[in-house]
């Protein structure tokens, strides 16, 4: 992954027409965003690019429209963020890829921006289509890809765009997010903990396998950890739980004990009978048939902080419990707490990475510190897990 093509400082670009993909794939709810962090972290590069005169030619997308102008996707609240955070003159497209679409373009001054309208408007990005991507790549004389996280992905703004323009780069937000995963992966500080949680086994029994063979603890959180309760024949209640799960668990233990690995899960959680009520402590025997595990239980947390304390570097992905409910929240507060304390006074290198847990942080309103924070979730994974992402491999 090192030989990666990254964006140089010094190349002149100058009235330069530069197609910037990002991600701005931000929370929105009733057409105001709810948490702005990925566009913040986009902000000094595009900056950047408007000091040096570059024409810039903004793609992103948001949620999956699949390919239908649903305004509920509309890019309308984010472009109304640039045009308040930016210092220059940002428009907004939402016409089609037509043969006009040069002309349409061609009024554009150095320092100023058009912001595309949802990509995903467009079956033709998902589709990686040849032709859709000439048109993208026919807009600009450079291409920057500064979205990590979208760039597992096989899409025409993403992928086949590179076919059709002189010169492609890897801008510095992804070159911030590899370096990071290169800490654990390459320049390994031990013990290494990781914290693995959302909901689905399924989406991470590769990312998993894959850690087992680099890390010294895996501790599973979340709804996932309903599937190991469920294999150690606890019963669960009405607890979110994937089926067919039991041989995957069966095997994770085993390649666990081979590798060396410890795999801690809970042993104590906070039940509700709803979503958006109050919560018990239960020990697993107790969970009645009409509660739903939503959390994980104070002793839980003391073993997790013991790990942490233990450790020299930590990967999290994926809240502890239903966050969004701040009854159900306990657990994920206390252990980035843990996390960013450990971060600032024993050097501990820290890595969180997805949208749910960057979500759950920046509920708690207070200062926590991290070594890096990735706003990538699948991209995340993937590259964890060391597969060759398709929006990388374009830009060696």
């Amino acid at each position: 992954m090192d030989k990666i093509n990254y964006f140089p400082d010094n190349l002149n670009i100058q009235n330069k027409r530069i197609i910037l993909r990002l991600d701005l794939n931000v929370p929105i709810q009733q057409n105001k965003i709810s948490d702005d962090t990925r566009i913040a972290l986009c902000l000094p590069f595009i900056n950047k690019l408007v000091e040096k005169k570059a024409k810039i030619i903004i793609i992103s997308h948001l949620g999956r429209p699949k390919g239908i102008k649903d305004p509920k996707f509309s890019l309308l609240p984010i472009y109304k963020y640039l045009k308040k955070s930016l210092q220059t003159n940002v428009f907004f497209f939402m016409g089609n890829f037509d043969d006009e679409i040069n002309e349409k373009f061609s009024h554009l001054k150095e320092g100023e921006i058009i912001l595309i309208e949802n990509i995903r408007y467009f079956n033709e990005e998902i589709n990686n289509d040849e032709n859709f991507s000439k048109k993208l790549g026919s807009l600009g004389d450079i291409y920057i890809n500064n979205a990590f996280s979208c760039s597992h992905r096989k899409q025409s703004s993403i992928h086949n765009i590179t076919k059709f323009i002189d010169k492609s780069f890897a801008g510095p937000l992804i070159k911030k997010e590899i370096e990071a995963i290169n800490l654990v992966i390459k320049n390994k500080k031990k013990p290494i903990t990781c914290i693995i949680g959302g909901s689905k086994i399924s989406t991470k029994i590769n990312v998993i396998f894959s850690l087992i063979e680099k890390v010294d603890n895996i501790i599973i959180v979340g709804a996932m950890a309903n599937n190991f309760f469920s294999h150690e024949n606890f019963k669960i209640g009405k607890s979110l739980i994937e089926g067919n799960t039991k041989e995957i668990i069966k095997k994770i233990y085993k390649e666990a004990r081979e590798n060396n690995c410890e795999i801690l899960i809970p042993d104590d959680c906070i039940v509700g009978k709803t979503f958006n009520g109050d919560g018990k402590i239960r020990e697993l025997d107790e969970i009645q048939s009409d509660e739903i595990i939503l959390d994980i239980g104070p002793n839980t947390i003391k073993r997790i902080k013991k790990k942490i304390d233990e450790s020299n570097t930590v990967l999290w992905n994926g809240p502890a419990g239903y966050f969004e409910n701040k009854n159900f929240s306990k657990g994920t507060i206390s252990i980035a707490l843990a996390i960013s304390n450990n971060t600032i006074n024993k050097s501990l290198i820290s890595i969180l990475g997805g949208g749910d847990t960057l979500a759950a942080i920046n509920k708690y309103n207070n200062e926590l510190s991290f070594t890096h924070l990735s706003t990538a979730g699948g991209a995340f994974l993937e590259y964890l897990e060391g597969k060759d992402l398709p929006g990388l491999s374009v830009l060696k």
